[in-house]
This record gives C-alpha cells, sequence and structure tokens, in this order.
C-alpha cells in the first residue's frame, strides 16, 4: 500500500511539474552554517540551482567519533560527485550539518534546524536514539530521513519518512548469538549495556532471544549513564562463569570497558556491535590480551577503489585525518554514510525534483549497489533488505581482521 501511494504521489507530482503549477521549490544558499560552534562548516556554492541534503549526526558527545567518521564518508562521496542532475537541469549539493550532541534532546533542536534550513532531505544519524527522537520533526515537516547505521527497528516504525540503509538490530542480535555459540560453544553469556538506553537493551534483548532460544542463558546487568568503573561488573561476569560477555554500548563506554577488563586481565571473549567498529576501540584493546569481535557492516579491503580514494581524502583533505582519530583506518560507518549520499542522489534524480515529498515518494523504488552491498527498501517500513553482516576481531596491534561473514535468513 506504501508503495502504491508512494507511487501516486510521484505520478501527481510529475503531471504538476509538467503542467507548470507547484514543481519543486530549490533551496537557495543561505550563507549560514549551523549555530553550534563544534557541528562541521560547509560551504556555500555559488548560483541558484543548489539542492541542500541535511546532515544529522552526532558531531559532539558520546557518540562524537561514530558521527564524524560517518559523516566523513558523505563529505568524500559529495567531493566526487557534487551535483546532481534534477529534471535535466545540474544541481550542486550541499552538505548542510547540524549536531544533535549524542543526546536526544539535542536532537529535536538539531532536526528543527535542518527543517528551517530549507533542506530537501536528511542523511543521519550515528545513534538509534537520537534518529527516534527526531522522526517525528522530519516527518512533521514532510522530508525524508535516510537512517546510515541506526539499527533499532523504532527508528522507521510507524514513521513512514524513516528510511535506512543498515541491517536491524533483531538481525544484529542474531548474528551475534550464533557467532557466540559457533566461534565458543558459549553457554552463558553475561550481557552489559547502559540503563534506558534504547540501542543497548534493544539489542542485548534480541541477543538474549536468540542466544537462549539455542539454549544458553544470559545474565544481565546495567550501569547508570555516565558511569566510568565497570570493574564490578567485570567481576560478576568472571564469578558467573560466563563464555563471552555482550556489550553493545557507545564507544565512549566500550574504550573504558575493554581498557578495565585489560587491567582485570579478563580472558573471557568481548563481542560488541556496530558501535564498537571504531579505531578509538581499536587504541584501547591495542596492546592487550582482549579477546574483542564486534558485528559491522563493512570491512576494509571490500572494495579497494573505494578503499585507495576514501584514503587518499582523509591524507588530504583538510581536518579529515583528525575527524577520523588521527589516521586512515577505515570504519564501516563511513563506507555507509558514502553509500547513503548515493542513494540520497539516486532518489533526486528518480523524483526530478527538490521538493521533499515527490523525494520521499520516489525513495521506496530506489535501489543502489554501494561499496557496502547491494541496497533496496521493504515495502513496510522502508528498511534496508539486507541478511549479511561482518564479523572482525581486533588484532590488538591497532587493526581489524576479519573473522567470518555471517547471514541470518
Amino acid at each position: 500500500m506504501k508503495k502504491f501511494l508512494a507511487s501516486a504521489l510521484s505520478a501527481a507530482m510529475l503531471l504538476s511539474l509538467l503542467a507548470g503549477c507547484g514543481g519543486g521549490t530549490t533551496s537557495t544558499p543561505s550563507g549560514s552554517t549551523p549555530s553550534d560552534s563544534s557541528t562541521p562548516s560547509t560551504s556555500t556554492p555559488a548560483g541558484d540551482n543548489v539542492i541542500k541534503i541535511g546532515v544529522f549526526e552526532p558531531f559532539t558527545g558520546d557518540s562524537a567519533s561514530g558521527g564524524n567518521k560517518e559523516f566523513l564518508g558523505m563529505q568524500y562521496a559529495n567531493s566526487v560527485t557534487p551535483t546532481v542532475e534534477v529534471g535535466g537541469v545540474e544541481y550542486t549539493v550541499q552538505l548542510v550539518p547540524s549536531d544533535n550532541g549524542s543526546t536526544t534532546d539535542k536532537a529535536l533542536t538539531a532536526a528543527s534546524q535542518l527543517v528551517s534550513e530549507g533542506v530537501s532531505m536528511v542523511l543521519g544519524s550515528y545513534g538509534s536514539g537520537v534518529s527516534i527522537a527526531a522522526g517525528p520533526t522530519f516527518g512533521n515537516a514532510g522530508i525524508s530521513a535516510i537512517g546510515v547505521t541506526c539499527t533499532n527497528p523504532n527508528v522507521t516504525a510507524g514513521n513512514d519518512y524513516y528510511f535506512r540503509i543498515c541491517f536491524l538490530d533483531p538481525f544484529q542480535g542474531t548474528v551475534l548469538a550464533n557467532f557466540a555459540k559457533d566461534k565458543f560453544d558459549a553457554q552463558v553469556a553475561y550481557c552489559l549495556g547502559e540503563a534506558g538506553n534504547e540501542y543497548d537493551q534493544g539489542l542485548i534483548t534480541f541477543f538474549e532471544q536468540a542466544f537462549t532460544a539455542a539454549g544458553g542463558e544470559v545474565i544481565k546487568a546495567s550501569y547508570t549513564t555516565n558511569n566510568s568503573d565497570f570493574n564490578s561488573y567485570l567481576t560478576q561476569a568472571q564469578q558467573a562463569g560466563a563464555d563471552v560477555i555482550f556489550t553493545p554500548v557507545s564507544i565512549a563506554y566500550a574504550t573504558q570497558i575493554i581498557s578495565q577488563a585489560a587491567s582485570l586481565g579478563i580472558d573471557i571473549p568481548i563481542l560488541g556491535s556496530d558501535t564498537l567498529d571504531d579505531n578509538k576501540v581499536l587504541e584501547a584493546a591495542e596492546g592487550t590480551d582482549i579477546q574483542l569481535y564486534v558485528s559491522t557492516f563493512y570491512q576494509e579491503g571490500g572494495d579497494a577503489e573505494f578503499d585507495e580514494g576514501f584514503k587518499n581524502y582523509l591524507n588530504t583533505a583538510d581536518g579529515a585525518l583528525e575527524a577520523n582519530g588521527g589516521n586512515d583506518t577505515i570504519a564501516a560507518v563511513s563506507a555507509m554514510g558514502h553509500d547513503a549520499y548515493y542513494v540520497a542522489l539516486e532518489a533526486i534524480k528518480a523524483a526530478g525534483s527538490t521538493d521533499p515529498a515527490a523525494i520521499k515518494a520516489a525513495l521506496w523504488d530506489v535501489t543502489f549497489d554501494g561499496v557496502s552491498g547491494h541496497i533496496a527498501f521493504d515495502d513496510v517500513n522502508g528498511d534496508a533488505v539486507r541478511d549479511t553482516a561482518y564479523i572482525k576481531h581486533s588484532t590488538n596491534d591497532g587493526a581489524w581482521e576479519l573473522e567470518t561473514v555471517q547471514q541470518v535468513q
């Protein structure tokens, strides 16, 4: 039904354009940048034919490392393909960043700012909680958003303006539970997450469902926000005889958990979700004996042309290497940001308009073969149709190594 309505709307838009009565609105450069000084700025293109794509990401806060890396993928793609053809006319694509600060309260302000900027669509966010919080703002404004790596099902559920290109947490939780069983013959899993964090707790629930269905036992614990001492939790996992520790937490917490586990001499394998796929987490594991495994969307080496081009961008573009954490390790979220940008361009071209309603209508039928794989949206929620995840482990010398490619039907 959604696809039928989307197609009808798209046809209506086309007829309107042909009749010359209600064509798409072209975003004009405002010359302004987001008010938060921590938000990356973008230059305003010259000329009248400009289409604005909002970038809704955490440039500060606990998830800043991931948000900046996701944006880097978009920026690189924009540097390679800075224009898009709209109804036979070439438009310059302007990325308009807005910092959601990694928190749900700041997310509303950041989302409203993008609406006021007159963006035609939005990309982001890294982090499911902020995406869920901002969803109604984008929906009420009639602006479609493409989630890049926000994996919680509630991002798109009940909001047909929010799409996404990544796999979902029911899939990811099952993948990691199966991996724990296959790799370690795990019988007891200790699950640790932040209390009240929808991403953490959602993934733990899905992991628990799959792990217990396979005959395993789950022990769960939650820490309060801003906690910095994880020794008691790690000791509890050890005393409980856990075969694996599953901790799908933010980058900031993950680095502390790994460092403290190393100090305690914890030899229990630690399993993390896509949030742990970050070079800051690699740094925490470097020089230790920690066994760290994460599920993710892309592994460096998967697309040689992308890897070469993106590394060159990181090492030459102003501020790029710093935003990437100081080295040119390719994060999976950067590959996903790159792919999300091109999915957005495909939607704009298919719509033949800069009008948000036309772009949203066109999105349902967009497909794209990106560096992270084939991207298409389902007919129900606009979620990506994905059945594959990469599992990789830390070599503990500052690099990731592919462990396996895991599928769940």
